[in-house]
């Protein structure tokens, strides 16, 4: 327990200095951008979609969004697709971070994300 507490304020550090200095973006994006592949949206569409999610969402509702993305008993693990990952993200009870994730794919599906 000790051990992990510890490796959680030391990530929560290295997050913070990693923001501050402008280095985390870029990671923060690749991950997002990878959640949703894993979900079953295509290249494309997931690099628009995690450039807007990143610039518009706070790292702790990019966090929740990643949890409510986990699969629960009974549901594909991945390559569920849009409709699906929206469902499962409802149970996070953001719904801004639901509206953005929404807004960018549609935005991003016809173009102009």
């Amino acid at each position: 327990m000790r051990k992990a507490l510890i490796a959680l304020i030391a990530i929560l550090i290295i997050g913070a200095a990693a923001t501050y200095a402008g280095l985390a973006d870029p990671l923060i994006r690749w991950q997002v951008k990878g959640a949703l592949i894993e979900a079953g949206v295509g290249e494309r569409r997931a690099e628009c979609m995690a450039a807007r999610m990143v610039k518009r969402l706070s790292l702790i509702q990019l966090w929740r969004l990643r949890q409510g993305m986990a699969a629960h008993s009974g549901e594909p693990e991945s390559g569920y697709g849009l409709g699906e990952l929206i469902k499962r993200l409802r149970r996070v009870g953001d719904g801004e971070a639901v509206a953005v994730l929404t807004t960018s794919a549609g935005l991003c599906a016809i173009g102009i994300g």
